[in-house]
């Protein structure tokens, strides 16, 4: 039985770091703000500083062998990636060096020359490497041999949705693995990961046909049109979501994620209930639930006024009181779609406000800058949902909606972006007629101190009620 553990923001890192120091694994659903990164990142590099400082004292077999011990994180993007890596390079010894060195594999950055300690990679980026062209077919043995310990940051995105077939492959590849040495220890001989019958993943050829640079759509996911799993084991989708526990783990695997909704089996959390039954759960207090150190604002608007109260809650937010020691006034403003950011700057600019973009049709290289601009020196970032997830900015004062989020994840990380690390915050929302019925249970959800999640999530006549009520409606948009 999962054991669920509630607890402050303050004490998520507390509660969390003894149970990834454990051999168990570990599955961190907790509010954004609450320091999850650094939840798994310390207690991992202790255990390979630990094990590390072990063999010192060993002969030079064993020193081989462990030093070989990797730590690997996927996340679903780029950004996301190398924000992980230098959270896990500022980790530092008494000589002001890394304690452990972090790369990231991912958009056009290739694999390092040196093997790293961390490697943080997108799950399209790692396909390309363990498929790309090995003509002694050992790369792919020895590292998935050398990997220990295993981190889904952003779990929910990872186990549904684009990236779905690309982790399902991963995982058969971890978890056979871990099946072969298992053998191996049995017999006292060991196995060769590619010369088994048994596991056929493109055993007959070398690629994996994953796109070399991951392409992020609206939300910042990386899409997964050119990956193909046909190679996969028959039944591949049926018998991941129902592992069973088979030989000996020697692998510790760990899921961190600020939105796990666990209300149905196709659901990140209920698929991670039976893929990993026995794993120890992590829970905020404030998972999917209203934080009381929130100011919300609710406004509903018309075509006519939105464009007045998109400008007024702006200003508001300039005009809150934020603390000097906190660093320069940042305001938040998401919309659903690239075009209606574009349109949200311009309205901002020719009013005389600066704003800085940010979404996926931007470069790479352009959004890196202007979210450290932002970081640096505060102001007003337009971004759509790219700018929701992960993204470490500090002190976001207030978080505006110009358009209503249209489902619970999306609300929850937005919201999530301000009132971080004990802070306070201000959301405001505008809403059309087209939305009153869903803010009205979101509403109430927080009222009854109930998860948001229900309120985007109940049966499927009030889905459907609210779909046929957009349709009938002609909603406000900030592209008229």
């Amino acid at each position: 039985m999962n054991t669920f553990l509630k607890m402050s923001t303050a004490a998520m890192q507390a509660a969390c770091i003894p149970h990834v120091l454990t051999a168990n694994d570990v599955i961190v659903a907790a509010e954004t703000g609450s320091g999850k990164t650094h939840g798994y990142l310390v207690p991992l590099i202790e255990k390979l500083c630990t094990k590390s400082s072990s063999t010192e004292d060993g002969d030079s077999e064993n020193i081989a062998v462990r030093t070989d011990n990797i730590v690997l994180v996927f996340c679903p993007n780029v950004m996301l990636c190398e924000q992980v890596v230098s959270m896990a390079n500022s980790l530092l010894d008494v000589s002001g060096e890394p304690l452990k060195r972090a790369v990231a594999v991912c958009g056009p950055k290739g694999w390092p020359a040196v093997r790293p300690d961390i490697l943080v990679a997108t799950p399209a980026a790692l396909l390309n490497y363990l498929f790309d062209y090995d003509p002694e077919r050992r790369r792919r043995e020895k590292f998935l041999r050398s990997v220990k310990y295993i981190v889904f940051d952003e779990a929910d995105m990872l186990l549904c949705g684009s990236f779905e077939n690309q982790i399902i492959r991963l995982i058969h590849m971890l978890r056979f693995d871990e099946k072969l040495l298992s053998r191996a220890e049995d017999s006292g001989k060991e196995v060769p990961l590619e010369g088994s019958d048994e596991y056929h993943e493109d055993s007959g050829s070398e690629s994996a046909e994953v796109s070399d640079i991951d392409d992020e759509n609206e939300d910042g996911h990386v899409q997964d049109g050119a990956v193909k799993v046909e190679n996969a084991p028959v039944g591949a989708r049926r018998d991941w979501r129902r592992v069973r526990k088979v030989y000996r783990r020697s692998k510790q695997y760990i899921f961190v994620a600020a939105t796990l909704p666990q209300s149905g089996k196709k659901t990140a959390g209920g698929v991670l209930k039976r893929m990993f039954p026995s794993a120890v759960w992590v829970s905020g207090a404030y998972l999917h639930r209203h934080n009381p150190r929130l100011e919300r604002r609710w406004i509903e608007v018309t075509t006519d006024t939105q464009v007045d109260a998109l400008l007024d809650a702006v200003k508001y937010g300039l005009k809150s009181e934020v603390d000097t020691e906190l660093g320069p006034n940042r305001t938040m403003v998401f919309t659903n779609t690239v075009d209606a950011a574009n349109s949200v700057s311009d309205i901002l600019r020719r009013v005389g406000i600066p704003c800085i973009l940010y979404h996926r049709e931007s470069s790479l290289e352009e959004r890196t800058a202007n979210l450290q601009s932002f970081r640096e020196n505060g102001g007003v970032l337009v971004c759509t949902d790219a700018a929701a997830r992960g993204l470490d900015v500090p002190n976001v004062s207030h978080v505006i909606q110009a358009e209503f989020a249209a489902c619970a994840v999306d609300f929850l990380h937005r919201v999530g972006r301000t009132a971080r690390a004990g802070q306070s915050g201000i959301v405001t929302s505008l809403y059309t007629d087209a939305n009153r019925d869903l803010v009205r249970a979101v509403r109430q959800a927080e009222e009854l101190a109930q998860p948001v999640e229900r309120a985007f999530s109940r049966k499927r006549s009030f889905r459907n009620k609210l779909k046929k009520q957009a349709r009938l409606r002609e909603p406000a948009t900030l592209l008229s």
